[in-house]
């Protein structure tokens, strides 16, 4: 589900490989990253140019893990889709810093 990559200066590249984030694969995405901040990783970029479906469930997830994250460090999302950048735009969560669709 995720693929991880380490940059020499301590940013990780967390990549996700399925084309959809819902309720079927959410809990393990939610496990992943809370064991990725677990084991350390303050910085994270999260490419999400895989993900063509965003559903509710898949958006709360990644609503918790910005939360989990935001006082220990960053978490930049890139490579949205655009229905997924969709989403973004109707829940108004492209207004977040920590969003770059377009890289």
């Amino acid at each position: 589900m995720i693929k991880s990559e380490l940059l020499e200066d301590g940013i990780h590249i967390l990549t996700l490989v399925d084309n959809r984030l819902d309720a079927a694969n959410t809990p393990q995405f939610r496990e992943t990253m809370t064991d990725q901040i677990k084991n350390g990783a303050s910085r994270i970029i999260l490419d999400m140019s895989a993900i063509q479906f965003l559903d509710s469930s898949g958006l709360g997830g990644l609503v918790s893990v910005l939360k989990r994250m935001s006082p220990i460090g960053d978490l930049v999302l890139v490579g949205l889709h655009p229905n997924v950048l969709k989403t973004f735009q109707l829940t108004k969560m492209d207004r977040k810093r920590s969003i770059n669709p377009t890289c």
